[in-house]
């Protein structure tokens, strides 16, 4: 029996752990700073949509960490829970259809921000919302949801 209960307490744990919370920046410009209020340094300027995931919370201020494994704090009154993916390596290319076989769209450098619209196995729909692009990129070139 008690076998059995540490078994569930253990999968309970797993599942909460697997399932960490992400966010994205929902204004234009906003601060990642190095501890949980104004008064500490400005780590990073985020842009707009960037994806982040949540690791603590203190009072209104979010604990955050991004694809590089940076870490710091944002307002929590500063993002949304909005899908946006990151381009975590060097180059991604973004495809018309969701598999290599399908026509070069164009290219995203590291860091580029996309507006996540959907999922086919490992590949990703996303928008670049300034550039007005819609394409399909390899799921392990990005990092979000």
């Amino acid at each position: 029996m008690k076998r059995i209960v540490l078994t569930i307490l253990l999968l309970l744990c797993w599942t909460a752990v697997s399932q960490a919370k992400m966010v994205s920046i929902a204004g234009e410009m906003v601060n990642m700073r190095s501890g949980p209020g104004d008064n500490y340094e400005v780590l990073w300027e985020l842009g707009q949509g960037y994806p982040l995931e949540v690791i603590g919370q203190q009072g209104n201020w979010l604990q955050v960490t991004d694809y590089a494994n940076d870490s710091g704090w944002v307002q929590q009154n500063q993002v949304a829970e909005k899908p946006y993916m990151v381009v975590k390596s060097k180059i991604a290319n973004i495809r018309s259809g969701p598999g290599e076989n399908y026509r070069l769209i164009r290219q995203a450098q590291q860091g580029v921000v996309f507006h996540t619209l959907g999922v086919k196995k490992n590949w990703v729909k996303v928008r670049h919302e300034e550039e007005d692009v819609t394409g399909w990129v390899q799921r392990d070139l990005l990092w979000g949801w």
